[in-house]
């Protein structure tokens, strides 16, 4: 006989998990279970990202990822001390290369102001030198409360403490199909098949997929784009902490920048390249359901005419090792080919309207009987504990739990 849930969480990445940790602790009476198509949670965009805690700066003020970030930090650097998770504030600086890029600099640290971000500081190029010796800028904004911590670790946490608490934490369910059944709905999760009253949806780069198979039109397509990176060799001494760039703000990423890792050495990058597979961590990774959903889609042919010259710079970047260098060498002058070593990738799943536009802030939607979370790119792993409560307050109006 399938088992009968109060709640299903459909994806075991870290906002699912914070979700659920959020619910039960709010009803400690409620049923859960968390449904993960992998063998271990975390396996996706949680367990390939930078790892940085990131200190709310870059957001629009009022927006949620502003308002989440924030108060996300606060209750990751807890979590991480109860859990025994290691993290480090090591610091970060952002750096205007040259004089154009400097009213950028100055709108961020506007924001991060407007947004509660502790210790920000605008420096000249003296400070930054002492700071981070080998980084070039006209202008440079520090944010000392920035922290390094890997995710999984952090993601392998919450599932031990949902255990604790009595949540079903179900691996290797890939969801298959979801349908009414009476007052239920019918999550076909082969073996791991269950009823529920009611869906969380965090299934990240699936997630639209998901809100469409329980009814719910999304709105949105969920993207690929992949995030690929090398490492600094271990006899480079170029880098103390991290280091970025000016954003471009018509784009939802960073750019290429110098990460510290909290399990040792150091990163560098990532791009953003468009990927033909969701899953896509390899140039040579094509899945043809996942592109052929993408081609179709209107807003995917205006997104590409209009930023086509970018896009064909980043793929370029990615298979130049030089163009990756010389992009680097503006953050770092003395970096150079010899410095660099293959590393690893993430694919970042980024939600597109019809119109071409990419969706700028946390997308939660509601359904019948369901919550859908459409786009929860970075920083939602720093923001999860955050998303999660906000989450379980859009439950309590929502459903009826007890």
């Amino acid at each position: 006989m399938e088992e009968t849930f109060d709640i299903a969480v459909i994806g075991g990445g870290i906002v699912g998990l914070a979700s659920a940790l959020a619910i039960s602790a709010r009803y400690p009476r409620c049923s859960l279970t968390v449904l993960e198509k992998e063998p271990e949670v975390g396996s996706h965009q949680t367990g390939h990202n930078s790892g940085v805690i990131h200190a709310g700066i870059y957001y629009k003020p009022g927006s949620y990822k502003a308002m989440l970030c924030v108060e996300g930090v606060r209750l990751m650097k807890a979590f991480c001390e109860e859990s025994g998770v290691p993290r480090e504030s090591c610091g970060k600086v952002i750096v205007a290369t040259d004089d154009s890029e400097v009213a950028r600099l100055e709108e961020l640290y506007r924001r991060g102001v407007a947004n509660g971000v502790p210790g920000l500081e605008l420096v000249g190029p003296d400070r930054l030198h002492e700071i981070e010796p080998h980084a070039r800028a006209v202008r440079a904004l520090i944010s000392p409360g920035t922290a390094i911590v890997d995710f999984k670790q952090v993601a392998e946490a919450m599932g031990r403490r949902l255990k604790v608490c009595g949540v079903s934490i179900r691996t290797g369910a890939r969801v298959k199909g979801i349908r009414r059944a009476g007052e239920l709905q019918h999550v076909d999760a082969g073996e791991s098949s269950v009823n529920a009253r009611f869906l969380l949806n965090c299934a990240g780069l699936q997630a639209d997929l998901v809100a469409g198979m329980a009814g719910v039109d999304p709105g949105v397509s969920i993207i690929p784009f992949r995030g690929e990176y090398y490492n600094l060799k271990p006899e480079c001494r170029l880098v103390r902490a991290l280091i970025y760039p000016v954003p471009d703000p018509a784009f939802p990423f960073l750019g290429v920048h110098f990460t510290k890792r909290i399990g040792g050495g150091y990163e560098a990058g990532p791009n953003a390249v468009l990927a033909f597979a969701r899953e896509g961590y390899r140039k040579s990774d094509i899945n043809p359901a996942d592109l052929g959903r993408m081609l179709s889609y209107p807003g995917f042919w205006i997104m590409g005419l209009r930023y086509w010259r970018m896009g064909a710079y980043e793929y370029y970047r990615s298979f130049s090792r030089r163009a990756f260098v010389r992009a680097l060498s503006k953050l770092v002058p003395d970096i150079s080919d010899g410095d660099l070593s293959e590393g690893g990738s993430g694919v970042r799943a980024q939600s597109l309207t019809p119109n071409g536009s990419f969706v700028d802030d946390f997308k939660i939607v509601e359904g019948p009987k369901a919550i859908h979370v459409l786009n929860a790119p970075s920083p939602a792993a720093t923001a999860s504990l955050a998303i999660g409560q906000h989450i379980a307050r859009l439950a309590a109006d929502r459903f009826d739990l007890k």
